[in-house]
C-alpha cells in the first residue's frame, strides 16, 4: 500500500494523513507517486495543466510515465498540491549484499492499493457500488466526471449546457472575477454547476446557483476543479449548497456538510 504522510493545511492548520492514489502501470503492477516526507504542500490558487502531471518511475519494471500530481482537498475549501519525489530522484531502493561484495539493489516491494477514499463507510447499508473515477486531462473530462457522479448518486437523464455569465470579468482580483464559461448540468429536481476553470469558485458563483435552484424549486450542487474562495465556502454553508472539489483522478470529494449528506443519501 502507498505510504501515508502527514500534511498540514497552511490555511486552517488542520492536519491530514494523506496517501498517494494508486494507478495501474502498463506492466500491470500498482504504482503510487512517492510522496516527499516533510515537504510542505502548495496551496493551489490557479491551475496550470502543464503543472498537473509528474514523471514517476515504476519500481516493478522501471518504466517512466506521466501521472496526475497528487492533490488534497481540505474541508476548509483549500486545494493543496502534495509534493512528489520525481523519477529523476530515483525510486526507493533496498540494498542486499552480493557474493562479490557489492551492494545489490532491489526495487521496494509494491503492495495492493488501499481501499479508495470514496467507498461508502458502511457498504452493507448502501445499494450503490463504489464510484469509478475517470482521470481528468481536459475541461471536458471534468464535465464527464460530474455527469457520471450524478448518475452514480441516482440522478438520471442528466443533460448539460454551457453558460456564459452576463457580467464576466476576466480581469481583477479573484473575489470579483467570474469564469468565462461554466457548465450547468440538470436532472429531475437538481441543478449542478461545474466549474472546470483554473481559479477557485467565488461567492457570486455560489449565490447565482442557489438563486437558480430557488427559482425552479430544485436542489443544487457545485463542483469545482480549483476549490472555493473562503467567502464562497461560508455562504454555501449558510445556504445549504453542497460543494464538491475534484482532483485529477476524477474523484469528487465533499467539502461541506451538505455535500456529505448528498453523497450519503443520493437522489
Amino acid at each position: 500500500m502507498a505510504d501515508s504522510v502527514p500534511v498540514r493545511c497552511p490555511s486552517c492548520l488542520r492536519d491530514h494523513l494523506f496517501a498517494s492514489p494508486v494507478y495501474p502501470c502498463a506492466c500491470g503492477a500498482p504504482l503510487a507517486p512517492p510522496l516527499l516526507l516533510g515537504a510542505p504542500p502548495e496551496r493551489m490558487v490557479r491551475r496550470s495543466w502543464d503543472e498537473e502531471w509528474v514523471v514517476v518511475r515504476c519500481t516493478a519494471c522501471g518504466r517512466r510515465d506521466h501521472w496526475p500530481q497528487p492533490e488534497l482537498g481540505c474541508p476548509c475549501g483549500t486545494l493543496l498540491r502534495v509534493p512528489v519525489r520525481r523519477a529523476e530522484d530515483g525510486p526507493p531502493l533496498d540494498s542486499a549484499a552480493r557474493p562479490d561484495g557489492r551492494a545489490e539493489v532491489r526495487p521496494a516491494a509494491v503492495e495492493p492499493p488501499p481501499a479508495p477514499p470514496y467507498a461508502p463507510a458502511r457498504p452493507a447499508l448502501s445499494p450503490r457500488p463504489p464510484f469509478r473515477p475517470v482521470t481528468i486531462r481536459t475541461e471536458r473530462d471534468a464535465v464527464s466526471v460530474v455527469t457520471l457522479y450524478l448518475r452514480w448518486l441516482g440522478f438520471h437523464d442528466v443533460t448539460g449546457r454551457e453558460t456564459h455569465p452576463a457580467e464576466a470579468r476576466p480581469e481583477g482580483p479573484p473575489e470579483v472575477r467570474t469564469a468565462a464559461t461554466t457548465v450547468e448540468l440538470r436532472a429531475a429536481g437538481l441543478i449542478a454547476q461545474v466549474d472546470p476553470s483554473t481559479r477557485p469558485a467565488t461567492l457570486r458563483d455560489v449565490e447565482c446557483l442557489w438563486l437558480n435552484g430557488m427559482a425552479e424549486s430544485s436542489a443544487t450542487a457545485f463542483f469545482s476543479l480549483a476549490g472555493y474562495a473562503p467567502q464562497a465556502r461560508e455562504r454555501a454553508d449558510g445556504l445549504g449548497v453542497p460543494l464538491f472539489v475534484m482532483d485529477l483522478t476524477g474523484n469528487p470529494q465533499p467539502v461541506n456538510g451538505a455535500a456529505e449528506e448528498l453523497m450519503e443519501t443520493g437522489a
